[in-house]
């Protein structure tokens, strides 16, 4: 049997656990995790952060702090002394009661954007705009990325797993509303002692008595040091699409990066994501001198279409590219919709997703990780088009 210490964390309650430590006794004897870790809980204090829950997991080389308030996003990490994330001209994490998603045309979103994983959904993600396809009037009116970066999560625990040798957080987040979508997520983040990746397994539950659509897309943003001029981005795929005129004017350079630049427009291309015969994908974000490098591990049948954002704007204005793969891209749901990438989830039906965040800090880390992505590519015929094309995007719109 699997030997697991657990427990839960209510809204005043404390934690903080040294190496080997055990919080609660849950069906086993007590054996310890060896090894170096930790588990800390804090509540942030003051302005807009005030009451946002951080949770911390420390595995020895890596520390990833993750946000039950907002939708059990990952704020930031570091990993033998790099930082890893992304430094938005938001500065603290933001307690959802001070996001108006409503605000600035719809894009109030915006205003409490700062993590390295940021989840887009569960209903709907992309941008604001009325769907005239919706379900009921009352998921008519979209705001961007939808709600659940927003919807603080509940029934949050904690724990360590001796025999998978991994500490973990838990937590789940219901986005529901009477005559609209009744949608569970139970999100799980766990370290694997020693190793210098992130794991998150996602369960997406529809609880309702109907049918529901899924809309969900993962937005994980990286600056520097792996974002800087030269950088490269690689992701297996059997065709790309600028999303719009402004991607089209960098497309011989879609794989590479500026350094920061003033008045810098952002750019999006799409993917249709291809992996290996285990249903593995992966894309790597690597700095110019090939020594340093962020990845993303993902199964192509779960997060089927692949979104990279680059926004290398100024420092000041957030130097970010974002490795995004969804259910479907972050066009306008009712063109996701007619394009039959909107899945729907049956009255009880499940959704799983799992995610691998890798940190890569040595030049044969990153060779050995190119060497596997080029593999997974050349398994697959590759087409680049050189401007905007159905069906990725809506051509006679844009």
């Amino acid at each position: 049997m699997t030997q697991q210490h657990v427990t839960v964390l209510g809204p005043e309650t404390g934690i903080e656990m040294q190496s080997g430590e055990t919080l609660f006794d849950w069906k086993s004897t007590g054996q310890s995790l060896p090894g170096e870790w930790s588990i800390r809980r804090d509540t942030l204090r003051g302005g807009v952060s005030e009451g946002v829950l951080v949770v911390e997991l420390c595995n020895g080389p890596m520390t990833v702090r993750v946000l039950p308030t907002r939708g059990m996003g990952i704020w930031n990490a570091d990993c033998r002394g790099i930082p890893v994330g992304w430094n938005s001209p938001v500065q603290r994490p933001v307690h959802p009661q001070w996001v108006d998603q409503s605000a600035r045309n719809g894009l109030g979103w915006l205003d409490g954007f700062n993590e390295l994983l940021c989840r887009c959904g569960m209903s709907s993600c992309g941008p604001p705009g009325i769907d005239e396809g919706a379900a009921s009037p009352i998921e008519s009116r979209l705001t961007l990325h939808g709600r659940v970066a927003n919807i603080p999560a509940h029934q949050v625990e904690v724990g360590i797993d001796s025999d998978e040798r991994t500490v973990w957080v838990r937590g789940v987040c219901e986005e529901s509303c009477l005559f609209g979508p009744h949608l569970r997520l139970t999100s799980q983040v766990s370290l694997k002692i020693g190793e210098t990746s992130i794991r998150i397994h996602d369960e997406i539950e529809n609880f309702g008595g109907g049918e529901t659509e899924l809309s969900l897309l993962y937005h994980i943003n990286v600056g520097p040091p792996f974002l800087e001029e030269g950088s490269r981005f690689a992701v297996p795929f059997r065709a790309m699409s600028p999303r719009d005129a402004r991607a089209t004017e960098d497309i011989e350079t879609w794989d590479r990066y500026l350094g920061p630049t003033t008045g810098y427009a952002e750019q999006c291309y799409l993917f249709d994501s291809a992996g290996d015969d285990q249903n593995r994908s992966l894309a790597l974000l690597q700095n110019a001198s090939g020594d340093r490098a962020f990845s993303v591990e993902f199964d192509p049948r779960q997060l089927p279409h692949f979104t990279l954002w680059k926004c290398t704007q100024a420092e000041s204005d957030g130097y970010v590219t974002g490795l995004e793969p969804g259910t479907n891209f972050p066009n306008f749901k009712s063109f996701e919709r007619q394009q039959g990438r909107i899945p729907k989830l049956s009255p009880g039906e499940r959704y799983s997703v799992n995610l691998t965040l890798g940190i890569h800090s040595s030049v044969d880390e990153v060779t050995s990780t190119v060497d596997r992505l080029s593999g997974m590519q050349s398994s697959a015929d590759s087409v680049v088009y050189s401007e905007p094309v159905a069906p990725f995007v809506d051509v006679e719109t844009d």
